[in-house]
């Protein structure tokens, strides 16, 4: 819980208060960037499991599903995608991939299937949405897989640049390609994929920024900065890395991010009005 001590950086100190509150907001607001830098308001907090090496996150069914990779270096970690206990922060299981060939990254449902991608191996794999039995292998047309959404007809996946590639989800084919831009310069390091309201939401690897794209033009309308989240999970647990996972609950209206091996999952609001 965001709850634990203060956190001074530059002009702005932010001071949470106790743990249990459902009421408090960040005022995130700055008059120095042209992009508006959202209002959220803090919900809840749950476990996340420390072993989970995050590369995407979403809400299906009712349920929050994660999807993990597994670097060389991290051997307790796995590439595999399940639902979420949010009482445990664990993963159930639906589906593992060898971690000695393929390194799993972000998933999205989409017709009855969950579609996953692979880091560097150029390779997609197709399960079938309700048993998650694997139907099919892909090759990912592009040189590597890191997030992926969906509009509800395309999938989109990021590989890491400024682009957002759209493929058709039946012959994996590109259908299109966006440039993303913030300020009229390349917005790079594009990473795991949220699709909220017509919007794309993009983490930005290594930073503890999530920007909000319009797929129309690819530019960068809003942001997210959610330092002090991150400065919390590595309070919290030293072994925590780069924030990432973005999942919109549409029913609640709720947004959910983590990071990578991070102690915690975090539930907010955005209070501008729109998402």
């Amino acid at each position: 819980m965001i709850a634990k001590y203060c956190l001074i950086s530059g002009i702005a100190f932010l001071l949470f208060s106790c743990k249990g509150s459902h009421n408090r907001s960040v005022n995130t607001n700055t008059t120095n960037n042209t992009v508006p830098v959202l209002n959220i308001k803090y919900i809840h907090s749950y476990p996340h499991d420390t072993t989970s090496f995050t590369e995407g996150l979403l809400f299906h069914n009712g349920e929050l599903f994660e999807s993990t990779g597994s670097p060389e270096y991290l051997p307790q970690t796995r590439s595999l995608f399940g639902p979420v206990d949010l009482r445990t922060g664990r993963i159930n299981k639906k589906a593992e991939i060898n971690r000695s060939n393929y390194f799993g990254e972000g998933i999205a449902f989409l017709d009855g299937k969950v579609f996953q991608l692979t880091y560097k191996s150029r390779t997609g794999f197709a399960y079938d949405a309700t048993t998650f039995k694997k139907l099919k292998e892909f090759v990912i047309p592009r040189k590597e897989g890191w997030g992926l959404t969906t509009d509800g007809m395309n999938l989109i996946m990021s590989d890491g640049t400024y682009e957002l590639t759209y493929l058709n989800p039946e012959t994996f084919q590109i259908i299109k390609k966006i440039t993303v831009t913030e300020n009229g310069i390349a917005r790079g390091n594009l990473n795991e994929l949220e699709y909220i309201k017509g919007f794309i939401y993009a983490n930005i690897w290594t930073t503890n920024t999530i920007v909000k794209i319009d797929p129309g033009n690819g530019k960068v309308v809003g942001k997210l900065d959610l330092s002090l989240y991150a400065s919390e999970a590595r309070y919290n647990y030293k072994g925590s890395l780069e924030m990432n996972g973005i999942a919109y609950d549409s029913v609640e209206n709720r947004i959910f991010i983590t990071g990578k091996l991070w102690p915690e999952i975090y539930e907010f609001q955005i209070l501008d009005g729109h998402n």
